[in-house]
């Protein structure tokens, strides 16, 4: 067989990089995400008053957040959490707060009591990683990060001492 200009057709084409939720085509602009309010502008997503005519679409954040498909998980281990749980907890929604106040497709997405740890679930690994470094400044113990497809996700995980 001649090979010709065209090369070889018999080997696999191996996808560079593939991300569900990053968007494969750019989006009009300015969109409105009809969930959550955010506006895509200048190629990026942010929070400002959406001009009139926008175009209306979900952003990814609030995609995760319908499909229940996490990018970030952090679990909070120990008996000194569990004594202090309403308060880390709330500095975990401050940390999220700040985070979503400028980044807004990183998101907590949900909080809940698992097999003797609080697990939570977030729409970014951003959010993960600046839950798990704010909860061991604040209040040491033990830290670690697990990244998975390409670093496209992350458990990150805290025990108490």
């Amino acid at each position: 067989m001649d090979k010709g200009k065209f090369g070889r057709r018999d080997r696999l084409v191996k996808e560079k990089e593939h991300d569900t939720y990053r968007e494969g085509k750019k989006l009009p602009e300015p969109s409105l995400c009809q969930q959550c309010g955010a506006v895509f502008a200048s190629g990026r997503w942010g929070w400002s008053e959406a001009p009139a005519g926008a175009e209306k679409t979900v952003c990814p954040a609030c995609q995760r957040i319908i499909d229940d498909f996490p990018a970030g998980y952090v679990e909070l281990h120990g008996s000194f959490f569990e004594e202090r749980r309403e308060e880390i907890l709330n500095l975990v929604s401050n940390e999220e707060k700040l985070e979503k106040g400028e980044h807004p497709l990183e998101r907590i997405m949900q909080v809940k009591k698992e097999n003797g740890h609080t697990l939570i679930t977030t729409t970014g690994v951003h959010m993960a990683r600046r839950i798990g470094e704010a909860v061991v400044r604040a209040y040491q113990g033990d830290l670690t990060f697990t990244y998975g497809d390409n670093e496209k996700t992350v458990r990150v995980n805290w025990q108490s001492r």
